[in-house]
């Protein structure tokens, strides 16, 4: 399937110089989202992990489908403040802010492997933050799933550089 024609480029969103590349097109086809987690779940298949998370919000809407079709637990690392109970945190930059991701305390378990799904990687840093969280909470990251790899942006090269997986569905260039 010809993925990059259910995926929509918006200019200057959310600011001026930002190229956003919009799921929210690939999710209202029934074929392309199909397709896209039977994708998914297929690399999953072969990357050995205990746990699946997923970074919000995008990310939610893929590694629930993992979780459910594979029978594993299913961790949310949230934005701050958006989970109950006791928390661990990790700041980090966007390249268009700066943002906080949070864990439950109670999620990971030491020496947990923890696959991460996410919607996009770009420059990296919201990966390499949820992998911070992993690890500072005992778990170790299994891998990462994008459905889109920003090809000319480092995310991906960064993540590897730091020993991790990484797969993606599509590229696209960043800008």
């Amino acid at each position: 399937m010809e993925l990059k024609k259910y995926i929509r480029s918006i200019k200057d969103y959310p600011k001026k110089g930002i190229l956003f590349r919009d799921i929210t097109t690939l999710i209202k086809s029934p074929e392309a989202f199909k397709y896209v987690n039977d994708q998914i779940v297929k690399i999953s298949k072969k990357i050995e992990f205990d746990k699946v998370s997923a970074i919000e919000s995008r990310g939610f809407v893929f590694a629930s489908t993992v979780s459910y079709i594979l029978n594993k637990p299913f961790i949310l690392l949230r934005k701050k403040n958006k989970l109950p109970a006791e928390t661990h945190s990790v700041d980090f930059k966007l390249e268009y802010g700066e943002a906080t991701i949070e864990v439950h305390k109670d999620s990971i378990s030491k020496g947990e492997k923890i696959l991460v799904i996410d919607d996009l990687i770009a420059t990296g840093g919201t990966a390499e933050a949820a992998a911070k969280l992993i690890e500072i909470s005992g778990g170790k990251v299994a891998g990462f799933i994008f459905v889109i790899n920003l090809f000319d942006l480092p995310g991906e090269k960064l993540l590897k550089e730091k020993g991790y997986i990484t797969e993606s569905l599509v590229e696209f260039p960043g800008h």
